[in-house]
């Protein structure tokens, strides 16, 4: 079996096989020691946030509940593994019956966290939940680097729109993946049309230079992309010489023209160059959109350009210098049977090398000032303070088994501008520091 048979471009049946060996063969030894039916908690954490900076974006929720309920091992998958011999018969017994039948619990999709949060809660017995660890965090780690990325950049764009446009910068499946992850932090739209397709995100896209150069004259590829998009289109004005570009599409288009692209050049000397020779020619409707690596640090620099949106790429897609977040899934609780009413037993690593952790099953609350600003993230393993019982940040996701926390993802994204909106105002700021509100146990 091969990937065009497992549908990997758009569709994936069964995320069994997003994972690393060694999960299947702590099953195995657990199944045959006796302890795989131990009642366990596992808690997705980050020990420090990428450097310079100040707070985290959970993105990537949605699609963890998707992979949850693909965690299928159908007869083609299961043969794979008995064919290379990686686990044995029982195991693959085991693994033809498996379905996640435990509880989730997490920071919503969105929401914001620092170093220690317990950012995704998995319990149930030691077998079903460490063979999700794998797929769990590839998912986390990228769509929340990359939400990130798109809320700072999106912090410094203001009011202005960002355009997703990094689709042929990555890997395909996680270009869709990325575009959905922008959208979350902030960008209004993408380039990508199967995460249009995928996530209802809203597409755009008009031409490339490739269009100019295939006409003969630059008018000519102008007047053909008008002709057929309208006068409401974005023409590109850079292939050639941006003046002469800027008064040739305002001739064919007219002042209906929809907007001008800029896509190389000092863009902030071209962007006033080019808003005053619009406003000269009567377009003083049509907008400029500026492209070309744009990162953070960019648009912040461009603040003061008469700039109405920016497309953003390879940045973006990237994590902007950071493509992980380092999250990692322990074992903080087990208990010594299945039997629910069995007590949990915290457990934790020790380690040298800041790679320790701090067992427990955990719950996490935003403590806030008088005025409603976030001061701490407070993260505890025994009862709930009274002060912080409605400021709790983990909600249930999946019960039994079943997922319950479906979510439009307009929904994620309204929630990430509240949950932004609600840290001190430095939180956003571009310059290095450390997370914007210490984390607390208790």
């Amino acid at each position: 079996m091969n990937a065009a048979d497992l549908g990997l471009p758009v569709d994936v049946p069964s995320t069994a096989l997003f994972t690393d060996q060694y999960e299947l063969t702590m099953l195995q030894a657990a199944l045959r020691g006796g302890t795989a039916d131990r009642r366990s908690v596992f808690e997705v954490f980050t020990r420090r946030l990428p450097e310079g900076r100040r707070y985290g974006v959970v993105a990537g929720t949605g699609r963890v509940l998707d992979a949850v309920e693909n965690f299928r091992f159908d007869t083609g998958v299961l043969g794979f593994l008995r064919e290379r011999g990686i686990v044995d018969e029982p195991t693959l017994a085991w693994l033809a019956d498996y379905r996640f039948g435990g509880d989730i619990w997490g920071y919503p999709e969105g929401e914001v966290y620092f170093p220690g949060s317990p950012i995704l809660r998995v319990e149930g017995s030691f077998a079903e939940c460490v063979l999700l660890e794998t797929v769990v965090l590839s998912i986390l780690n990228h769509d929340s680097a990359i939400a990130a990325a798109a809320s700072r950049m999106s912090a410094a764009a203001g009011d202005r729109r960002l355009i997703e446009m990094g689709a042929r910068r990555t890997h395909e499946l996680s270009a869709v993946a990325a575009a959905r992850a922008a959208y979350v932090g902030g960008f209004s739209s993408t380039s990508d049309l199967a995460a249009g397709f995928r996530y209802g995100i809203p597409t755009v896209g008009t031409s490339a230079h490739a269009f100019t150069l295939l006409h003969d004259t630059e008018r000519d590829a102008f007047r053909a992309q008008v002709e057929s998009l309208g006068r409401g289109t974005t023409l590109l004005v850079d292939t050639y010489d941006v003046a002469e570009a800027v008064r040739t599409a305002v001739e064919v288009a007219g002042p209906e023209l929809g907007a001008v692209r800029i896509d190389s050049g000092d863009l902030l000397l071209v962007a006033h160059r080019v808003r005053q020779q619009l406003d000269e020619l009567g377009a003083r409707d049509t907008k400029i959109v500026v492209t070309s690596d744009l990162d953070e640090y960019a648009i912040a620099s461009l603040a003061a350009a008469p700039v109405d949106a920016y497309g953003v790429g390879t940045q973006l897609v990237t994590g902007s210098g950071h493509p992980t977040c380092s999250m990692v899934y322990k074992l903080v609780a087990r208990a010594e049977s299945a039997d629910p009413r069995a007590p949990l037993h915290s457990v934790a690593k020790k380690s040298l090398g800041g790679k320790a952790s701090v067992g427990g099953r955990k719950w996490a609350a935003r403590r806030v000032d008088a005025d409603g600003v976030a001061e701490a993230e407070v993260v505890g393993t025994g009862p709930v303070p009274a002060a912080l019982a409605d400021r709790q940040l983990l909600v249930e996701l999946v019960k039994g088994g079943d997922v319950v926390a479906r979510e439009p993802l307009d929904a994620a994204r309204e929630r990430h501008l509240a949950a932004l909106a609600g840290l001190p105002m430095s939180a956003i700021q571009l310059s290095r520091g450390e997370a914007v509100i210490p984390t607390e146990y208790v």
